[in-house]
């Protein structure tokens, strides 16, 4: 699912009618009886009735995004895969001419929300390619499609409505606006109801215009990051060394350890930086321990909440740190991993043996990661959390 469909957050502006949480349940059947439902709660909610005319003028049901949303594409990457595509030095140069560029931006999203440049830029470059690649789906049409199916109308109906006040801001074409197919829109791709409670017009137009003007998307986006809980002055992730003897079932995320218990357990910071080893941290292996190795701090709780992806987060975290001068991650040499089959194998063998592993995919996500660890450190083998054929053997 889509980053931003996890952030429906409560605007008592558009969700205050008496009827929403009916209405909320409203889906299906005839489009125009669905528009007109819309049109009544956006109005209900203080919107204009021309205004919400307007805004709903010409909607359809677009098929692509039910297409889209019925066969989601599945993270089949491994890290060093994603992050190397992803994190190009080309992408890094273009990131840093563009700080320059944009300094003073920059520097006030820093002063007023607490945000650096580097966290911001490596949003602004992996969901947009720095605005140059936005998505031309009609998001009007896109978000009515997906508030008139009836898999998940409570997310998708409140963004509608949130697109609706936009239009009334004067913030947003609805005839001509496009977006990803999920609704998000603009240079960091986010979601109506984002823009509307987090929205900062940065180029003093007195419109938030986060496609078209990049001081707007960018403070925009600083602004959200910090309601996501980003502590000014903290550390999100930092490249570490590991020694082969490490109590490896300790790794992965959600762990107990502060990030001095993980030094004193011979963990070594690449960039020798030891000041926050009082902040609980979480070592990472994205792909065992004899991969890239990293240290977790509590802002990356941030990446977390604007993606789910493991790989996503990491990759997007240790590139917010290469914009303040962090070198490129050291690869090692991972064991080797398992493919889509071997993985589905591993699955149903996790599931059998009691373990919630969700969908058999053949997708290493969370689930799966700490089944993995908790089978590994059961036969004996490193509980680093990734899946390789010794496992499968053992299972």
């Amino acid at each position: 699912m889509n980053k931003a469909l996890r952030h429906a957050l409560p605007l008592a502006l558009i969700l205050a009618s008496a009827g929403f949480a009916q209405a909320q349940q409203q889906c299906g059947g005839d489009l125009a009886t669905f528009l007109e439902g819309v049109k009544a709660e956006a109005v209900a909610a203080g919107t204009p009735a021309e205004i919400a005319d307007r805004a709903l003028a010409g909607a359809a049901i677009d098929q692509k995004v039910l297409s889209r949303d019925r066969s989601q594409g599945v993270f089949r990457q491994t890290f060093l895969e994603f992050s190397s595509r992803t994190g190009s030095q080309a992408r890094l140069d273009t990131g840093l001419q563009k700080i320059r560029e944009y300094s003073e931006v920059f520097a006030r999203a820093e002063q007023e929300y607490g945000v650096p440049a580097g966290v911001i830029a490596a949003f602004w470059a992996k969901e947009t390619d720095f605005g140059a690649v936005q998505g031309d789906f009609n998001t009007r049409n896109a978000l009515v499609t997906l508030a008139h199916d009836c898999r998940r109308p409570e997310l998708f109906r409140p963004q509608l409505l949130a697109l609706i006040k936009m239009v009334e801001h004067g913030d947003l074409d609805p005839a001509t606006n496009t977006g990803a197919w999920a609704g998000e829109i603009g240079q960091v791709q986010m979601l109506p109801q984002d823009i509307i409670a987090f929205g900062v017009d940065g180029d003093g137009d007195n419109h938030v215009n986060v496609k078209q003007s990049s001081p707007d998307a960018l403070l925009t986006a600083a602004r959200f990051i910090q309601h996501l809980g980003f502590k000014r002055g903290e550390p999100w992730i930092q490249e570490v060394s590991i020694p082969e003897n490490l109590p490896f079932e300790k790794s992965g995320l959600g762990g107990t350890m502060t990030a001095g218990e993980w030094f004193a357990l011979g963990v070594q910071p690449r960039d020798g930086e030891t000041a926050f080893s009082a902040l609980p941290a979480s070592l990472i292996l994205p792909q065992g321990r004899k991969g890239p190795a990293f240290m977790t701090y509590p802002n990356f709780n941030i990446y977390l909440e604007w993606n789910q992806s493991f790989i996503y987060t990491t990759s997007a975290a240790y590139f917010a740190t290469r914009f303040s001068g962090a070198p490129a991650y050291q690869k090692g040499n991972p064991e080797q991993g398992l493919d889509t089959d071997q993985m589905m194998a591993l699955q149903t063998k996790l599931q059998a043996l009691g373990h919630d592993v969700g969908k058999i995919d053949g997708i290493l996500g969370a689930g799966t990661r700490v089944a993995v660890q908790k089978e590994q450190q059961r036969v004996g083998l490193p509980a680093d959390g990734w899946p390789t054929p010794a496992l499968l053997a053992a299972l």
